[in-house]
């Protein structure tokens, strides 16, 4: 089955789905950077009603959450399948919380909640960016501008959450020559402050897989690379990164 007839016979059995409004494609097939052994993600946005168990019975294997399965909030659940031997995610999107957060980015509001495989967490208008980026399959779905109000509000509250994390790895980690704990707070305040660069530039992102490069801090690696576990050595490796986020954020 070629790529073109297998998302369209994937979209129409989601779109067939109680509750369903709209299919859309998202990661690095919605984008076109893609290999050929990337995933397919997909989303269904339901109104009111979603029940997992009726993607259960469509039979396709693999793991499918209940409603919340996956921490709750925003990104309130999924599942990880193989169809016709290819991998497919589905994510659940309630076209409520959704609606919900384009309103609150608009007006420069947001909450940052945490998520297995996100360093920094992820911001609730991470759902508002799968609008912007992905690809509607079924359905509509708005697609948003990035709100100026959030451009204004995001920046420095990552970057201060960028800081706040290197500041207690130095005060609290380093001086015991716990490497393993600076290396963790290096890569997440990395992360926070990369999330600072792309807000202030009106980007959107939807997950961490290239938010460093995108942010122009990859070079933070080198950093993580030299560590051990010296105090000194790691009270240098803090002030290193703090000084690189710094410059990167405030360069814009």
């Amino acid at each position: 089955m070629e790529d073109a007839e297998f998302v369209d016979y994937v979209a129409d059995r989601l779109a067939a789905l109680p509750g369903v409004r709209a299919v859309s494609l998202g990661g690095s097939r919605a984008l076109g950077t893609h290999r050929p052994d990337s995933d397919w993600d997909l989303a269904v946005y339901y109104r009111d009603r979603f029940d997992p168990q009726d993607l259960r019975d469509l039979g396709w294997p693999g793991e499918v959450s209940e409603i919340g399965g996956w921490g709750g909030g925003v990104f309130n659940g999924g599942a990880w399948l193989t169809v016709e031997g290819r991998r497919v995610d589905v994510h659940y999107r309630d076209l409520a919380v959704v609606e919900q957060q384009i309103a609150e980015a608009a007006r420069g509001r947001f909450d940052v909640e945490p998520l297995l495989f996100h360093l920094a967490g992820i911001p609730t208008y991470l759902v508002v960016a799968e609008l912007a980026r992905n690809r509607v399959l079924r359905g509509e779905l708005p697609r948003p501008a990035f709100p100026e109000a959030l451009r204004a509000s995001a920046p420095p509250r990552w970057r201060a959450a960028a800081l706040l994390t290197l500041d207690y790895a130095r005060a609290n980690h380093a001086p015991r020559a716990q490497a393993a704990q600076v290396a963790g707070a290096v890569a997440v305040a990395a992360c926070q402050a990369a999330h600072a660069v792309l807000a202030a530039r009106g980007e959107w992102t939807t997950n961490e897989k290239t938010l460093l490069d995108r942010a122009g801090l990859r070079d933070v690696d080198g950093i993580v690379a030299g560590l051990r576990p010296d105090p000194r050595v790691l009270v240098e490796a803090v002030d290193a990164a703090r000084a690189l986020l710094e410059a990167r954020v405030d360069a814009g």
